[in-house]
């Protein structure tokens, strides 16, 4: 009997495993369709309304529809809800791996003042006119914001080179920079016109209105060129999440692999929050949701948050059309508004963190 059982478990064991792998792609391609789903949604809401049925025949043979709603719908909505799905995909990205190397549930581009840094560089541009990079006057404002943020960045991890530097003490840090790029904000604000306050204002709420077809291709670029360079770390970033000691029993180089990453997810965090604001709810709550529904396994927990990133920020793309007919709401204050209680539902309730 003894001697069943264990001629049976390796087998036992296989089928178990192929059947988790199995389940965790049809979670991802079910996030994929409820993605493609709530891109139609944004795509058909708005002034001039359009049944799914218009959408999805403009998106397939758009020489079907009459050239109003292909105006519409390619030139003035597809780069603002495609833009949506990038950013929520960068940030939540940005968010995962960020947790993934410190090991903390709270690190995101938000937390660790990335998103303050680049407030803080917009605000220059938009309250002053202050060019960080003059050659580059018309836009000054992405521009500032990407250099602040790159800057903080790096910023951080010099300071956490410093002996006696603790993974702890980098999140500290992050939440220090937070302060500091708040209070130059307020006093920003405080010498600033009130034109300019409300530009100031406005921009750190977060908005996917003046989303172009540029913006979107350089979003879409960095995205699609950091992906597969944390995809290649895959196993030693899933590593990571043993702590730096079991890491580099394992062959790991935890330093350099954190440097390497902090770098890419801090370039795709500045791109997204240079072209549409602050968003600081995506990068926190993406990762989470991937986690509970794929692991921790960065062969599905990587594109897991770039498809749940990209789903939540539709998904608050299409409220913020909804919520108050004829106005369109800063979607930074819709994700904050939404998400918040829900993330807080999460935390208390899912006993099955990992932390």
């Amino acid at each position: 009997m003894t001697t069943n059982a264990n001629v049976a478990s390796p087998t036992s064991g296989r089928t178990f495993y192929r059947a988790q792998v199995w389940r965790r792609q049809l979670i991802l391609v079910g996030l994929t369709l409820a993605l493609l789903l709530s891109l139609c949604v944004d795509l058909a809401l708005g002034p001039a309304r359009f049944s799914l049925s218009e959408v999805v025949a403009a998106l397939v043979t758009p020489g079907a529809v009459s050239q109003q709603a292909r105006v519409i719908l390619w030139d003035i909505r597809m780069p603002v809800a495609l833009m949506a799905m990038v950013v929520g995909a960068s940030l939540s990205v940005a968010g995962a791996q960020m947790q993934t190397i410190l090991s903390n549930p709270l690190a995101s581009p938000f937390t660790l003042g990335i998103s303050a840094g680049a407030s803080f560089g917009a605000a220059l541009g938009l309250a002053f006119g202050v060019a960080i990079i003059p050659a580059a006057i018309e836009y000054v404002v992405p521009i500032n914001a990407f250099v602040m943020a790159m800057f903080t960045a790096f910023l951080i991890h010099a300071l956490s080179l410093k002996r006696g530097v603790t993974v702890e003490t980098i999140v500290l840090l992050g939440i220090a920079m937070v302060f500091i790029f708040n209070s130059l904000m307020a006093l920003i604000q405080f010498f600033a016109s009130q034109e300019a306050v409300a530009a100031v204002v406005f921009w750190t709420m977060g908005s996917l209105t003046k989303a172009t077809w540029p913006k979107f291709w350089v979003a879409l670029s960095v995205l699609a060129l950091v992906m597969p360079l944390l995809a290649r770390h895959g196993w030693a970033l899933t590593a990571m999440r043993l702590g730096d000691a079991k890491a580099e029993s394992m062959g790991v180089n935890p330093r350099a692999l954190r440097l390497e990453v902090l770098v890419l997810v801090s370039l795709l965090a500045a791109i997204a929050v240079a072209f549409v604001g602050t968003i600081g709810f995506i990068g926190l709550v993406g990762p989470h949701i991937a986690r509970m529904l794929l692991g921790e396994d960065q062969r599905f927990f990587l594109p897991g948050s770039a498809l749940c990133g990209a789903l939540i920020l539709s998904v608050g793309s299409v409220i913020s059309k909804i919520l108050i007919p004829g106005t369109i709401i800063p979607i930074g204050i819709i994700t904050s508004l939404v998400g918040i209680p829900f993330f807080l539902f999460l935390v208390l309730n899912h006993k099955k963190a990992a932390w």
